[in-house]
């Protein structure tokens, strides 16, 4: 009798579930180590938090959770902060005044500031009066470093080998109380971040990046407050349906309503109208409002509500003219198809500096985009061509880009100037400079 045989393994079989595995059995961390603090309300509180943090020692973690999806406004409903020393500690910013934040602001310009995705949160951040002026961001820096994944949750499992309890990211942090899980939720994001900090400097060294990031990170500070931006309704998701100028005249004035009253009541816009109904309507073009009550998007809608949507109909029809607003004289066409047929030597240039900066940012294993913004590599291309390397470091450094950017990239968008050929490319540009599919007659891919 034959012995059995045991069956055959795939070897790739084999590695994922080892992966799996090793996934699997990372330590969860569901509490701060550094404790679990009682929620700030009051200036007797956040005073004893401040006393705590000036004792503590080296930089400052902090975090801040918004409303996003649920408000309008995007205002901190938790600060997070966590000093060596000094405590972990979580305020609750809405029932303090603006000077009561002048000492914990003090503390923080006395030290580096660490934030996850400081761009995120400096602007609620400083609308309470919270300005750091030394800042260490763990994500731009993992990012920089060549890390696959930077959210918090991966970046922490990868350089400090746990998982984090991470189920309450999109909660609504404007309902008062705060629940307590939520707060654990919200504690363990500053947690961890002192060590992240360190795990992450490491690995910008072992690359020799630290002193890119910090070039980074000063560029950060020093940027001024993001302009609104105009002719946000463009951006409205599945407004592609749409073609004609009536349509999309209606998606216009049922944005902008929706936009005041979100604006007015502080809700964010998707809970009072969805984008799918706005287009629906627009779709349809509903000739009185109770044809647009029998849009299934408006059946339910409240009586003044439907009124209000009716009248932006209505505004909308008395002016159906839909311009594209021609992009500022000093700001080169999104559209690659424009390039080719007004520039088609700018559009030889522009091919091969994507296809030569996609091999230096391999090279560095960095994000092509942190390297050299698509709206700055646009600008090299688009004017008559730079003699020499020194015209262009020149125009990099007048159009905002860091010196370590410079160094990287100025040689290669100097080789590319006098191209007049273009690459075949395997996908184009779209308005909005999100990429879409043109073409795959050739491996070359942006």
């Amino acid at each position: 009798m034959e012995s059995p045989q045991l069956p055959e393994i795939d070897p790739e079989e084999l590695t994922e579930s080892a992966e799996l595995i090793e996934l699997v059995e990372l330590p969860l961390r569901d509490k701060p180590i550094a404790g679990m603090p009682e929620l700030i309300t009051d200036l007797a509180g956040l005073k004893n938090a401040c006393l705590q943090l000036a004792k503590g020692t080296g930089p400052i973690a902090i975090d801040a959770e918004r409303a996003s999806g649920y408000k309008y406004s995007q205002r901190a409903y938790l600060i997070q902060i966590h000093r060596k020393d000094g405590g972990l500690h979580l305020i609750d910013p809405i029932p303090f005044q603006l000077e009561d934040f002048v000492p914990l602001n003090e503390i923080l310009q006395s030290c580096e500031t660490i934030i996850h995705a400081s761009t995120q949160d400096l602007p609620c951040m400083r609308e309470i009066g919270l300005n750091p002026t030394s800042l260490f961001d763990t994500e731009l820096g993992s990012r920089i470093a060549g890390m696959a994944k930077v959210g918090l949750g991966p970046l922490t499992e990868e350089l400090l080998g746990f998982r984090l309890a991470k189920e309450h990211s999109a909660v609504d942090w404007s309902i008062r109380p705060l629940h307590p899980e939520w707060l654990i939720y919200a504690a363990l994001d500053v947690d961890v971040l002192l060590d992240l900090r360190d795990a992450v400097e490491a690995k910008l060294i072992e690359s020799n990046k630290l002193a890119w990031v910090k070039e980074e990170f000063a560029a950060i500070l020093a940027s001024p407050a993001p302009q609104p931006k105009t002719d946000r309704w463009k951006k409205t998701s599945g407004i592609h349906k749409v073609k004609r100028p009536d349509q999309l005249a209606i998606v216009r004035e049922l944005w902008r309503a929706r936009d005041e009253i979100g604006r007015e009541k502080d809700i964010a816009g998707g809970r009072i109208l969805s984008e799918h109904a706005i287009v629906s309507a627009a779709s349809t073009v509903p000739k009185n409002i109770n044809e647009l009550k029998g849009i299934s998007a408006f059946t339910r809608q409240p009586p003044e509500l439907l009124k209000k949507w009716w009248d932006a109909i209505a505004i909308a029809s008395t002016n159906p003219e839909f311009k594209i607003k021609a992009p500022p004289s000093d700001s080169p066409p999104t559209q690659m198809r424009v390039w080719r047929e007004r520039e088609p030597v700018a559009y030889a240039r522009l091919t091969h500096a994507k296809a030569k900066l996609k091999e230096v940012a391999t090279a560095n294993s960095i994000p092509v985009e942190n390297m050299a913004s698509p709206d700055l590599v646009r600008k090299l291309c688009w004017y008559a061509p730079l003699p020499d390397l020194a015209h262009v470091k020149a125009a990099l450094l007048k159009a905002g880009a860091r010196k370590w950017q410079i160094e990287l990239i100025a040689p290669t968008l100097a080789e590319i100037q006098f191209e007049t050929e273009p690459l075949v490319v395997a996908t184009d540009e779209a308005p909005d400079g999100s990429e879409s599919s043109e073409s795959a007659e050739s491996p070359e891919s942006e």
